[in-house]
């Protein structure tokens, strides 16, 4: 694509660029009132059985997961056109989800601007090596990646993880006003915990509380990993490296059943949030459907996304996701890896 093209394109987009109010209001009603009517019959269900109650509980997982996206809309100042409104709804959502509202805008805000950069990685992304630096990298080292992209502890371990430390401390060098968005958070969140454990119980608390949050972080990760990792998704080297490529190439458009879209606030359609992250999650689809183009992305199922568990490292000659079993005869010969890596055919060719 070139890059008259390629404006005219990021042009296109950005026309949808546009919050609407009564959208927005809307979505809030929606996805705000539901998530609490669940969470209370949850609890009303515990006094009949626990596994009455779970399915209200998971089901409230999902909503989470939709106040999730308001929440990152948020932080791209794309829910609302009120810079203060979109702070507030950001915060206050941030306390629903778990999530410090400037922390997660500065890291998020990293990965859009290097999604796709193999010299940029590491702010904001699923860790992601080469096949180069897996080959060339320590036992330990290959060791402490191997776990980290192995499901149980990516979308086991990770809400945990993600929850109650990655979100709840500040990083070293952080402003005070990133600070104090998340000291005020973590306070929110402590407050409102023990005003419910004394109201309910610590037991009933944590019937509903851990299911539903298990559920909406298990969700949140999977979408956030497998929109990036497709078989042929977008990476090269800095002075390779193109925004606009990287954000319809390098992002996949998730085909989900109309259910599980809304659900997930048509995140689905994130090589067009990517292109354009002034586009608030209620017109994704919308800019989707009159944008040809982005209709060429790369589409993926809730059946083909399955296979995504198996691309571990990335090739960047063949420019593809390969597995683990794939780059082992590299290990016991890494000298040969040059060599090899000439012969070796790509995987679209197999």
């Amino acid at each position: 694509m070139s890059k008259l093209k390629q404006q005219e394109l990021k042009k296109s987009v950005a026309s949808f660029a546009k919050p609407d109010l009564m959208a927005g209001v809307r979505q809030l009603l929606n996805t705000i009132l539901p998530f609490l009517m669940l969470w209370f019959l949850a609890y009303q269900s515990l006094s009949v059985s626990v596994w009455l109650s779970l399915p209200f509980s998971i089901i409230a997982g999902g909503f989470v997961v939709r106040i999730f996206i308001i929440f990152h809309d948020c932080t791209h100042q794309s829910y609302f056109k009120n810079k203060k409104a979109n702070r507030v709804i950001g915060t206050l959502t941030g306390i629903i989800t778990l999530f410090p509202f400037d922390k997660w805008k500065r890291e998020h805000s990293i990965h859009h601007a290097t999604s796709g950069n193999l010299d940029k990685r590491g702010t904001g992304d699923v860790w992601v090596m080469t096949v180069d630096e897996y080959v060339a990298a320590t036992f330990w080292g290959r060791l402490a990646y191997r776990l980290y992209r192995n499901p149980l502890v990516m979308f086991g371990l990770g809400p945990i993880y993600l929850f109650l430390f990655s979100n709840r401390f500040n990083r070293k060098g952080a402003k005070r006003k990133e600070r104090m968005n998340t000291y005020f958070i973590n306070f929110s969140i402590a407050a409102i915990y023990t005003l419910l454990i004394w109201a309910i119980g610590w037991q009933a608390f944590l019937m509903i509380q851990i299911p539903m949050l298990y559920v909406s972080g298990s969700l949140g990760i999977w979408l956030f990993y497998v929109q990036h990792q497709f078989e042929d998704s977008y990476f090269e080297d800095e002075d390779e490296w193109d925004f606009v490529k990287a954000a319809v190439d390098g992002s996949s458009y998730y085909k989900l059943p109309k259910i599980l879209q809304w659900v997930s606030g048509s995140i689905g359609f994130h090589h067009v949030h990517h292109l354009s992250p002034r586009v608030p999650n209620y017109h994704l689809e919308q800019a989707h459907e009159q944008t040809p183009p982005l209709q060429k992305a790369t589409t993926i199922t809730l059946a083909s996304s399955l296979k995504s568990i198996r691309f571990r490292l990335y090739d960047t000659k063949h420019k593809t996701f390969v597995s683990f079993k794939e780059v082992k005869p590299y290990l016991a010969k890494p000298k040969t890896r040059q060599m090899m890596n000439s012969k070796r055919p790509s995987l679209q060719q197999k």
